[in-house]
Parts: C-alpha cells; structure tokens; sequence
C-alpha cells in the first residue's frame, strides 16, 4: 500500500511538471543573506515586472529558483530589496550566480551563459559611468555648461566603446539589446528619438531580431521605436499660425493621451488652473536636469493652482512608464510622437517645448516668448 501510495505521489509530480512545461534555472547562493527573501522577476515590456519565484535564504544562502522557457531572450532579475542582478535567458538554461549581499548588485559571479556575464561586464561599466557623471555633476567649480559638456562628452565615449565592443556585428544578441537600453540617472545613454546615428544602431538591432524572433513583442517593440525616431528626425513644416492674437480668439487646442494607468487626461480638465504644457522626452540628455527644476517649479506653486501636463514623446512606452512613476503631475504618452496630428498643430521645433496656459484655458505663450516662466506663472497665479 505504501508502495502504491508512492507511486501516485510520483505520477502526480510528472504531471503537475508537464503542466508547467518547460523551465529555466536560476541557482547559486547569496552569502551574508541569512533570513532574506530572494525573488526571480521577470522584465516583462507590457506588464511591468512580473514575480516568477522566490526563496527565503538561509545561513548557507543557497537557493535554486524556476521560471517558465521563453520563446525568445527575454530578461530576468534576482532582487533582493534594492540590490539586483540583471540577467537574459534565452531557453531552457541553467545559470550560476554567486554573490554577497552588501555588493550583490556589481560584485557577483555568473556562468552558465555569455549574455548574463557581458550584462555583468556591462553594469559594471555603468556603475563606472554612473559616478563620474555624478562627479561632475557636483563640481561647483564649473559653470552649468562646462558640467554639461564634460558629461555628454563622457557619455558619447561611452556609447563609442559600448557600440564598438559589445554591439558591433552582435546585434541578436540579448546582452546588445540590453546595452541599447541602458540609462544613467534615469536618462537613456542611446538616444531613439532624436539621434540619427544612434537610431541606426536601434535599427541594425530591430533587423537582426526580425530575421530570429519575427513575432516576439521584443521585436515589434524595436521596429516601433525605430519607425517614431525616423519621424522625429524627419523635418516637418506646418503652416499654423500662432501668434498671441490668434492664440487668444481660439484658445487651446485641446488633447487627449493615456496616463501610466490608461486613463485619458485631457488638456482641457485643467480649466480653472494655470497649467503648463510640456513637450518632452525623458531618454533626452539633459532630461533629468530639467525634471529636478520642474519639481522645484511644481512645489512651489502647486498649491496655488499650478498644474503640469507633460506629453512624452518617449518611443518605447515601458521606459516612459518607469521614468514617470513617481512624478507627481499629469503625465501621458504620445505613442505617435511629432506625427501626432494633435501635436503638430503646436508646431514643434524642438525638444523639450513649454507653453503657459491661464486659468481660462488660454494659450498665454510658447517658450521662446516668454524669458521669465517664473515671473509669469506669478502673474497669471
């Protein structure tokens, strides 16, 4: 009977087995973790962040955690709190991971796959990245634009080696899709929206992954984004006539976009508030900056009736998502950027582009037009 009992037991794990179906392996073990827990999250491009596993470490810090095979390379994360490893998995692998908690996020050890060791290579690269833009950043002894051309030209040498060393002739590769979507402080080094040269290297990645993985979200997700960063860099013309005496009879022209919930917020529910109308995109250099300023802005006079409605003319809809989570004013995304027919009629020239509205939805001006925006919104306040 014990015997039959057993039997049963073992039918009933094959199948519970054969209904999960094929899986990847994550396993190793996170010294100096005892009593923590360790989650495997998949970085999904429509549904954010997806928990697949975990594990409660013990004093060895062993663990060995599942997930289901993709279809194709896709990315995963071991978290702990805050310190995280990125990794790519492409089929049903087993891959080794060994590290300590203090310096889990840069100081781990990885094998078992190519792409996880060169996403290894290339956050520590960041990381390097990361710290001298910060120290620039905060040399007082330079001027605005001394710190501004020492960081883009830190970050172009940058994007030269990530390109020359881990992309060139590597386009299918998990680790290149990684690296074109590396950011530093929440700003994308490679720019899809307005840089030609780097949109070309978006667009050798979307063909090298057409020809492998023609149907995978992944793929459409590349295509998109080099199909609105060609319209960005395209020159439009359009004839509209916004001066202050036109603007004044007509208003606004009003808008409509999904927030990061789905809700459409439209232009015209702030009648009654002065609001401010930003075009921009946050992958732009420079966009973190201006994000600090825009905060400084909002909680000043936010109180006092001062609302923002930043439009995103981001092209990959996930990063838009995360850059603006913790903003505290409207914020939508344009999926058609400049082609929009909506927005063309503001006649953009450039990124990013304000315009000031009063409390009785009247378009008071454009950025160029008006030098002093503090001074301004006090007055219409």
């Amino acid at each position: 009977m014990k015997r039959t009992l057993f039997l049963s037991v073992f039918v009933c794990l094959l199948v519970a087995c054969g209904k999960r179906g094929p899986q990847f392996t994550v396993e190793g073990s996170i010294a100096e973790a005892s009593d923590t827990m360790l989650y495997l999250e998949h970085l999904t491009l429509g549904s954010g962040i997806v928990a697949l596993d975990s594990a409660k470490l013990d004093e060895t810090g062993d663990f060995c955690l599942r997930g289901p095979q993709p279809s194709n390379p896709e990315f995963y994360r071991l978290r702990i709190g805050n310190q995280v490893i990125n990794l790519s998995i492409d089929s049903t692998e087993t891959v080794a991971v060994r590290a300590r908690l203090p310096q889990m996020a840069l100081g781990y050890a990885v094998s078992g796959s190519g792409n996880c060791d060169t996403i290894r290579q290339l956050a520590l690269k960041l990381d390097t990245l990361r710290h001298a833009v910060e120290r620039i950043a905060d040399d007082r002894s330079l001027t605005l634009a001394e710190r501004e051309n020492q960081i883009d030209e830190l970050v172009r040498a940058y994007k030269t080696d990530v390109k020359l060393r881990y992309i060139q002739n590597r386009y299918g590769q998990a680790s290149s899709y990684y690296a074109m979507f590396q950011s530093v402080n929440g700003q994308m080094i490679f720019d899809p929206v307005s840089d030609p040269s780097d949109i070309t290297w978006f667009a050798a990645l979307a063909t090298s992954w057409e020809g492998a993985y023609p149907s995978s979200q992944r793929t459409q997700n590349l295509q998109n984004i080099v199909l609105q960063g060609r319209r960005n860099t395209r020159r439009h013309v359009v004839e509209i006539n916004m001066d202050n005496e036109k603007v004044s009879e007509t208003g606004i022209i009003d808008m409509g976009f999904p927030d990061k919930t789905g809700t459409e917020r439209r232009l015209s529910s702030l009648k009654g508030q002065v609001a401010l109308l930003d075009f921009t995109a946050y992958s732009m250099q420079g966009s973190q900056e201006r994000i600090l300023a825009l905060r400084q802005l909002y909680s000043k006079y936010h109180a006092r009736g001062l609302e923002i409605y930043q439009v995103s003319l981001d092209a990959d809809e996930h990063y838009w998502k995360t850059m603006s989570e913790q903003l505290p004013w409207v914020c939508v995304w344009n999926p058609e950027g400049l082609d929009n027919d909506i927005v063309r009629l503001y006649n953009l020239q450039q990124l990013p582009t304000w315009f000031l509205i009063d409390r009785s939805s009247t378009l008071v001006g454009r950025m160029e037009m008006l030098g002093d925006l503090e001074k301004e919104i006090e007055r219409l306040l």
